[in-house]
């Protein structure tokens, strides 16, 4: 995987948002809309998946953090690789960690949860942690349900999740979304 763009905060670094862009984009694509919405205090690392076949895609090769196989809810799934890109986030967030960062919060946009039958004995901690999880209802990369079905699953092992829907919004962000995780990072990020 290349080096991921990282967004250097501005003042006394406090906290860390590390984002993970969608299939076929890059961590550049989304770095500058991510520094705009954030403060300060915060670092963002903008990863770029390995660009790998994706058989979703008639095995068209593209940036992703693991193989699509389906759309289907109950299709099959890329285990190794979904394991492989878990364990690059989570050596992303150890490094913030040693750097005294903590790590309990999350936001999610237009995903939905892989390997979610492995869950809630999967989930290893912060539990406790204020979500953010948005969708726009016309989505028809990561449709709707699959946001639905994830915010319900991860209720109940992490009830302090909001799910937000967008009217109208298909596989992208709007306006609304973006005032929305910024509200929710002036919330939950505030500067120490």
């Amino acid at each position: 995987m290349a080096a991921p763009v990282v967004v250097n905060a501005t003042a006394k670094h406090t906290a860390t948002i590390i984002f993970l862009h969608g299939l076929g984009d890059t961590g550049h694509g989304w770095a500058s809309a991510m520094a705009a919405i954030g403060s300060p205090h915060i670092k963002f690392i903008c990863p770029t998946a390995q660009v790998m076949p994706v058989t979703l895609n008639a095995g068209f090769r593209m940036p992703s953090w693991f193989d699509l196989k389906s759309l289907d809810v109950d299709g099959p799934e890329d285990t190794a690789g979904i394991r492989k890109a878990r364990d690059l986030i989570h050596h992303l967030i150890a490094d913030e960690v040693k750097n005294g960062i903590t790590h309990d919060r999350v936001i999610g946009m237009s995903c939905w949860l892989p390997l979610r039958q492995e869950f809630p004995q999967a989930a290893i901690g912060n539990t406790g942690s204020p979500i953010l999880q948005g969708h726009g209802d016309c989505d028809p990369i990561v449709p709707y349900k699959f946001g639905q079905i994830t915010s319900q699953l991860i209720k109940r092992f992490a009830g302090n999740i909001e799910f937000k829907t967008y009217r109208g919004m298909m596989h992208a962000s709007c306006e609304e979304e973006m005032a929305d995780i910024k509200k929710f990072i002036t919330q939950h990020l505030p500067p120490v």
